[in-house]
């Protein structure tokens, strides 16, 4: 489709403003522009067709199957919007007087109630931005507990290889040297590998439980043990609470803090970007080094955002968790690995998972073999699954495994799409081996055929220029 420039006449418009009913100012003429902004020119019903053809472009989660899970496709119930959309939420300003703003104060101090209480921690800071964003606070508490006590030394943060890649650069970033553990061959820490690289200078492990290829590592307590003894401390990256939450705490795993995304986990929709929120839970030992507002509490603590950082994701989540309540939430998390499982066992036949075992909300598909027999690799699978309607789950990652796809249905998807799903597994594989140049070639019915990939990365066009 043209872009909304292409489509621009001269001359032509609509009036969708309102007439300005206060004082016109105009700007001193030294910040005036010399010549009128490039802006389209278009009738309201180009505008209006123009937006929807782009909405039509578009696969969600509301258009089908979406097995990138919960990072960025899950159910976001309406009644969510709807509460953040309430304008006594939507219009409140930060630095408003306390008798203003007892209403948000109760949805920060409820927020922090219940999550507490569904990760085992004791306090909670809802300024991070994003997960990441919650990353690098959680590790910045890490480094202050052992700044505060004089024990400069610890200056290593250990990272399994099959951690989120944000896992290693956060740690970067705070200044820590980063040292990788490789995994075992059933997916999970290697015991031996953690023991050959803790010491005295070890401030920390960074884990994420079920890990990023869906198990949930049978010695985990056994892991968090060893970290302790040694003198680090834990941070649990909260990237696959979904799986657990409601059912077991991070807390009671002996994690010493966490950060969750509330826009993924618990409800935001975050696909395309969207706001997020990279909440930090701690032990009452790390409660005092989190995040201060200095306008807002003074003191000399870390500062990672403004004020409260972004307050109507923490609404959607209190709404999220308020409407599936204490049964609930558990709930959602057993169905999202029930559903993970039922499909792993729907495929299995046609595409090898990467470990062969029962998996928590994700599982990671290795098609290496695959790929050695006809000729068809990860990407063309993925590719062809965009002609049944289906969006492409993640390529190639974890590391770990070269050729993977994995899969997260999430908790709400039917029985009936997941035999669904299963079948179309099962056509392309059989498509792979009777024709795999078709393969090769897939997407055939989208709205745009296979990009190069390598040029757009390289050489992406981000801008259009008028000619």
């Amino acid at each position: 489709m043209k872009l909304i420039f292409e489509k621009s006449v001269p001359g032509r418009g609509c009036g969708l403003l309102p007439a300005c009913d206060v004082e016109a100012v105009s700007l001193p003429a030294g910040l005036e522009r010399e010549v009128p902004p490039a802006l389209p020119e278009m009738s309201e019903t180009d505008v209006s067709r123009h937006y929807t053809e782009l909405c039509q472009h578009v696969h969600g989660v509301n258009c089908g199957f979406y097995p990138l899970g919960s990072c960025t496709m899950k159910y976001n119930p309406r009644i969510d919007e709807e509460m953040a959309a309430l304008p006594g939420f939507t219009a409140v300003h930060p630095l408003a007087p306390a008798d203003a703003t007892i209403g948000c104060r109760e949805v920060l101090d409820t927020a922090k109630r219940y999550l507490c209480e569904i990760t085992g921690m004791d306090d909670m800071t809802f300024q991070p931005a994003a997960g990441a964003h919650g990353e690098f606070t959680g590790v910045l508490l890490i480094k202050q507990y052992h700044d505060a006590r004089g024990d400069s030394k610890r200056r290593k943060i250990i990272v399994p290889d099959s951690a989120h890649g944000t896992n290693p650069a956060t740690a970067a970033m705070c200044g820590y040297e980063v040292v990788n553990i490789a995994s075992a061959p059933n997916g999970c820490v290697d015991l031996e590998a953690l023991k050959a690289v803790l010491g005295d200078d070890t401030a920390g492990l960074m884990l994420t439980n079920p890990n990023t290829v869906g198990i949930f590592d049978d010695n985990i307590l056994e892991i968090t043990r060893l970290v302790h003894k040694a003198g680090g401390l834990c941070y649990y990256d909260g990237a696959n609470l979904n799986a657990v939450m409601g059912v077991v705490r991070p807390g009671d795993m002996g994690f010493d803090c966490i950060h969750m995304n509330l826009h993924k986990t618990f409800a935001t929709p975050h696909g395309g970007g969207g706001p997020g929120s990279g909440a930090v839970g701690c032990k009452a030992h790390l409660a005092p080094y989190l995040p201060k507002s200095a306008l807002l509490d003074g003191g000399d603590g870390i500062q990672v955002r403004g004020f409260f950082g972004n307050f109507l994701v923490v609404v959607r989540a209190l709404t999220y968790v308020m409407t599936l309540g204490r049964e609930g939430v558990p709930e959602a998390a057993r169905n999202a690995v029930l559903n993970a499982n039922y499909l792993m066992a729907k495929i299995r036949g046609a595409f090898a998972p990467a470990f062969d075992r029962p998996c928590m909300h994700e599982f990671v598909l290795d098609l290496g073999q695959f790929k050695k027999e006809t000729g068809v690799s990860a990407l063309d699978v993925a590719k062809s699954l965009i002609d049944y309607g289906m969006h492409p789950p993640t390529m190639y990652f974890p590391l770990i495994v070269h050729e993977a796809l994995m899969l997260e249905p999430t908790e709400t998807e039917s029985k009936e799409t997941l035999d669904w799903a299963g079948e179309v597994f099962h056509k392309l594989a059989d498509l792979a081996r009777e024709d795999p140049e078709f393969m090769h070639n897939a997407p055939h019915n989208a709205q745009i055929g296979r990009p190069d990939e390598v040029r757009a990365a390289r050489n992406p066009v981000l801008r259009y220029r008028k000619a």
